[in-house]
């Protein structure tokens, strides 16, 4: 383990030169999802889901979470991250994952590309600086992986949603209705984080 500016980073191939902020956030890890990790970490993020999203059948669980394994520690693109607080509390988590091109009229052309997906941060870290920290981590191991575009989607009643991925640097590329759903997609090229 390795402490930098308030924030202890697990130093599995992960940078902390980006990490610092406030005291809250003083003894946090940040770390690579394990599979010692997946039976509480799928915990976490299918109950923040179930919130954020009480439209949809919780029962009915996306790809990814049903092949968490494979989609995201397996796969060549994929990882998963997590921060813990210094009693080993999970307080946020984010992932990449190959993109799927499930979007066509996105016009997504065949540079390595990677959707960034379930950043999920528990609601008094929010505003800390915990969400950018472990998008930077994120962004560091797909710059090692050699990725060239990060895509994501969000949706309008994701209140701060928007902005806070506008502040990371991903620029609008579409907004249109998503099986009944108003989503907003957007990108951010690799080369282009400082």
């Amino acid at each position: 383990m390795e402490a930098k500016d308030n924030m202890i980073v697990n130093t599995q191939r992960i940078s902390s030169s980006y990490l610092s902020g406030p005291s809250i956030l003083k003894g946090i890890t940040i770390s690579r999802v394990t599979e010692q990790d997946i039976d509480s970490v799928l915990s976490y993020v299918i109950e923040f889901r179930r919130q954020l999203f009480p439209m949809l059948d919780a029962n009915k669980l996306p790809k990814d979470l049903l092949n968490f394994k494979t989609v995201y520690l397996n796969s060549q693109a994929g990882t998963f991250l997590q921060a813990k607080d210094r009693n080993g509390k999970l307080i946020g988590v984010i992932g990449m994952l190959a993109y799927d091109y499930r979007f066509p009229h996105l016009d997504i052309d065949q540079r390595k590309t990677v959707e960034v997906a379930r950043l999920f941060v528990e609601p008094s870290y929010r505003r800390s600086g915990l969400g950018t920290a472990l998008f930077n981590a994120l962004t560091d191991i797909a710059k090692e992986k050699g990725i060239q575009r990060l895509y994501l989607h969000t949706h309008p009643f994701l209140t701060g949603a928007y902005e806070f991925w506008g502040k990371q640097g991903f620029q609008l590329k579409d907004f249109c209705d998503e099986s009944n759903f108003p989503t907003i997609h957007m990108e951010l090229f690799v080369d282009r984080i400082i």
